[in-house]
């Protein structure tokens, strides 16, 4: 029996850890691509070019070819991002703003690039957006904002035709408002946490669209709507 094979983009941060655990439980191969190893992957891509974003996109790509072998992917799952505020007028607005394309825009084309390569006829790329670029504003977290923007066009270019994807490729875009992240739990304690969307639901999400169920057409922004803890998956027109 053939084995399923995914790479997880940001595998040992919080979302990334539950994702990697999960695939695992279901006895899929799993690769992870993270500044620090994950323990439980089968495979680790530790990337240590932070400075420059072809020398990190040289690096990821030498040592995806090297662990994958010939062997080509079910699914890439880029779930790597971060959060960081500011206005117009906060002193630290270029460097977080620097931070956020890092996080988001820079792991997002990366993986595309790996897709193009290493993912099979009709697999699944999925990127991680943000509701709030869906909104018409992030006044308050700009950085955060242009980056999950960023991500959302290139979504959206992707599942238009010649991409550059495999054929019947499918990519999406998950849009989530909060994520019920430790750190999320710690730095906002009286939130309402019935509204934030549960890793495990996203990692159960992302492996049924990687065993080809109930996928979005290709180039959907998937909104994460949660209330009252039940989350519902909006399509974004």
């Amino acid at each position: 029996m053939a084995v399923s094979r995914v790479l997880v983009y940001g595998g040992k941060g919080a979302l990334g850890r539950s994702v990697v655990d999960f695939f695992k439980s279901k006895s899929w191969w799993v690769a992870s691509i993270d500044l620090f190893p994950n323990e439980a992957a089968d495979a680790n891509i530790v990337v240590t070019k932070l400075d420059s974003w072809t020398d990190q996109e040289q690096e990821v790509n030498a040592k995806v070819e090297e662990t994958l072998g010939g062997e080509k992917l079910d699914a890439i799952l880029c779930v790597a991002g971060g959060w960081a505020g500011g206005s117009a007028k906060a002193k630290s607005l270029v460097k977080n703003s620097d931070l956020m394309c890092k996080q988001s825009i820079w792991t997002s084309v990366i993986s595309a690039g790996i897709a193009s390569r290493h993912l099979k006829e009709g697999g699944l790329l999925q990127l991680t957006g943000a509701k709030a670029a869906l909104d018409g504003g992030t006044p308050g977290m700009l950085g955060y904002g242009l980056a999950k923007a960023a991500v959302i066009q290139l979504t959206k270019s992707l599942g238009a035709d010649s991409s550059g994807l495999p054929p019947q490729a499918v990519a999406l875009a998950i849009c989530p408002v909060t994520l019920a992240t430790a750190m999320n739990l710690k730095n906002m304690p009286d939130a309402d946490h019935g509204s934030w969307t549960t890793l495990e639901y996203v990692a159960t999400l992302l492996h049924k669209w990687a065993e080809g169920t109930e996928r979005p057409a290709t180039g959907s922004l998937v909104q994460l709507i949660t209330k009252d803890n039940q989350t519902e998956l909006v399509l974004f027109e």
